[in-house]
């Protein structure tokens, strides 16, 4: 386990941006039987989705993200020290996105520019990252920009997958200021690398037939370019270290997990976050949920959670654990204390 403790950087604002297109699951008749859909539905707690056209890429909506950041917070961009971007949906395999953003936000050439990528942990590793960096001399604002648009990569013939995601891009500054400490505990296990792959890529080249979509399991067709996902091995990993996790950092802490005011998790599936909540024995009212209308948006989840469900809520002197787990295997949490943190509703683009 890797565990880093920060003092004097922390979160100044954090906004969200999701695609207008809303898709119901309850329409998903030619994949799921009829007479399964409710129960699907009811089980993974995911009514609806925002699907991406095929224009929009993840960092078209963290782009519209972070200038809402920027105008509700008067941050102008040349106050702008550096950019990462978290995603697994970049705009191209070269150049990185980070860079074209920088340029589309209007910061200065003096801003560095970073990709990073990582699944479903990635926010919480990659806000790691942010106040990494905000806490070097010479780096005094980063602005986090963390999306994706999972919906192109994931086969629509997919019962597995298709039903779990949605797109979103998020912002998040971190700046250096009167923060307390913020503590992360990280891990990694790169013998579960199978668990969610896109087979086709590099170690195992693009071919004619990486576009052949085959039946790789009952009710999952994909080619070799979509994102396959043995559930099971997921939820069993899942299960075995998040609870563990959120205990060990509280006990590192010594800190009642009572006393903890929202456990954010990333929005994996409703069904596997509840069990979370209750074999920790935390409050399922304490526990924010935006899946139910945006789905399961990878590593952006923990960002637009923050942005949807707590945006009118008065987070002063608040404190949260964040969890986050996927591909990889990886998975994180941090504690956080939120101390004059701006949080912009969610828009549309």
């Amino acid at each position: 386990m890797a565990t880093i403790r920060y003092k004097g950087v922390g979160i100044r604002a954090v906004a969200a941006c999701v695609p207008r297109e809303v898709v119901h699951n309850k329409d998903l008749g030619y994949l799921i039987p009829e007479e399964e859909i409710e129960k699907t539905i009811n089980s993974i707690g995911i009514h609806e989705r925002r699907i991406a056209d095929a224009d929009t890429c993840a960092s078209d909506l963290c782009y519209k993200a972070a200038v809402k950041l920027m105008e509700d917070n008067g941050i102008a961009p040349e106050s702008i020290d550096m950019i990462l971007f978290m995603s697994q949906t970049s705009d191209y395999r070269i150049p990185a996105t980070a860079p074209i953003l920088q340029h589309r936000l209007g910061c200065p050439k003096t801003t560095a520019a970073l990709d990073l990528s990582l699944g479903c942990s990635g926010y919480v590793f990659a806000l790691s990252t942010a106040m990494a960096y905000a806490s070097i001399d010479g780096i005094n604002r980063v602005l986090l920009l963390d999306g994706e648009t999972f919906s192109k990569i994931v086969s629509r013939n997919d019962k597995v997958d298709w039903p779990l995601y949605g797109d979103a891009g998020t912002a998040t500054l971190v700046e250096k200021g009167d923060f307390g400490e913020t503590v992360f505990s990280l891990y990694s296990d790169g013998e579960g690398e199978d668990a969610v792959k896109i087979k086709d890529g590099m170690r195992n080249a693009i071919t004619a037939e990486s576009l052949v979509e085959k039946e790789v399991e009952p009710g999952v067709k994909l080619t070799g370019l979509d994102v396959f996902m043995d559930g099971m091995d997921v939820f069993n990993f899942a299960m075995s270290v998040v609870p563990k996790g959120i205990k060990n950092l509280c006990k590192e802490l010594e800190l009642p997990l009572e006393s903890v005011d929202y456990l954010i998790f990333h929005q994996a599936n409703k069904f596997m976050t509840d069990f979370f909540a209750k074999r920790l024995k935390f409050p399922l009212e304490k526990v924010p949920y935006c899946l139910q209308k945006y789905g399961n948006t990878s590593s952006a989840s923990v960002p637009l959670t923050i942005s949807s469900e707590l945006a009118d809520k008065e987070l002063e002197g608040k404190t949260a654990i964040m969890a986050g787990f996927g591909a990889g295997l990886s998975w994180g949490f941090v504690k956080y204390d939120f101390k004059g943190c701006k949080v912009s509703p969610v828009i549309e683009y």
